[in-house]
């Protein structure tokens, strides 16, 4: 039918852009960079595990020095 195909694009995109919804997910601080990263390099192999990578890994916390 016509509107399988409309569901496998659907789940295609969702794939593709996985390491975004799990950054927004876990509301990282660097999920718009995580994205930028993942729609310019998420069609490489290893820019899309780079990108989940990052977006599993824990934010560290940042110590100001005066």
């Amino acid at each position: 039918m016509a509107g399988d195909g409309i569901v496998w694009i659907l789940i295609g995109l969702a794939l593709y852009f996985l390491p975004f919804l799990v950054a927004d997910a876990r509301r990282k601080r660097n999920t718009l960079a995580i994205f930028a990263v993942n729609l310019l390099l998420g069609w490489t192999v290893i820019g899309w595990v780079g990108s989940l990578v990052w977006a599993l890994l824990k934010d560290t916390a940042t110590v100001e020095v005066a």
